[in-house]
């Protein structure tokens, strides 16, 4: 009979409790901006933190309360700035000029075309490796080729072929940067995904130098920049960079003339 009774208590207790829960939720729910619920779903769902929110929805929370602007997420490229728009019921004159980002090894090196100070023989980590005098690369600004980036890919853009080199599949990279930020020697960068040539360097030493323990990299010889003045390249800091949207009618050319071949087509 006890037993009984305890099960009864226990059952009208439950029951009370979850009636004053429902009603609880109902009653202090907080009611979301109908453009919140709109803009959530259209959203990548990535969480990257590019935009500089904790996620997509904090994103979307901000930019309905007009403290942040519409194509902060990489991600979502032009369409999403687009769509957005339509929902904010705001005109966005520079959809098309909003470029959809991409990671990219800015390194050509390897153990045949660069020297190594020592061999390195621990975890396979770039960060760990870079404790070691920068890495065992002789160059300190080339891909130590560990696979860090791989490890923080959320959606396995990033992998190493049979040569070790690090390789990016841009279809797949969804613009979050988090590989950028985990290389400890600035060898992958972003670039746009429709880039055409990049320089694949990112060694900013003298070339007299470079050219004593890599075969490959930039020399900052200057040839792309004063030979074929329209092709986009300028060399700062003895590395050559490229400007995607100036007009390079001649960088194919400078590509051809380039000593090292660094200026690379995609």
């Amino acid at each position: 009979m006890n037993i009984l009774l305890a099960i009864i208590i226990v059952a009208v207790l439950g029951g009370i409790f979850g009636y004053g829960l429902s009603y609880a939720e109902k009653k202090l729910a907080i009611e979301k901006d109908p453009k919140v619920l709109a803009l959530e779903p259209i959203m990548p769902g990535a969480n990257c933190g590019v935009c500089g929110y904790a996620g997509c929805n904090a994103y979307v929370a901000a930019v309905v309360k007009g403290e942040a602007e519409l194509g902060l997420c990489t991600p979502g490229g032009p369409s999403l700035v687009e769509k957005m728009s339509e929902i904010m019921g705001l005109k966005v004159d520079s959809v098309d000029e909003v470029r959809r980002m991409v990671a990219h090894v800015m390194c050509r090196g390897n153990p045949e075309v660069t020297k190594r100070d020592y061999r390195y023989e621990g975890l396979e980590d770039c960060n760990a490796a870079a404790l070691l005098l920068g890495g065992d690369s002789t160059c300190k600004s080339a891909c130590l080729r560990l696979g860090s980036c791989i490890n923080v890919c959320p959606t396995g853009a990033i992998t190493k072929d049979e040569k070790g080199y690090i390789i990016v599949d841009e279809k797949k990279c969804i613009s979050c940067e988090k590989c950028v930020l985990v290389c400890p020697t600035g060898a992958m960068q972003m670039i746009g995904a429709d880039d055409e040539y990049v320089v694949e360097c990112n060694n900013h030493e003298p070339g007299g130098r470079v050219r004593k323990y890599c075969t490959v990299g930039c020399i900052g010889c200057k040839i792309c920049e004063t030979k074929y003045p329209e092709s986009g390249c300028t060399v700062d800091r003895f590395l050559a960079t490229f400007n995607q949207l100036a007009d390079h009618n001649q960088i194919a050319d400078a590509a051809e003339a380039c000593p090292t071949k660094c200026i690379v087509k995609l």
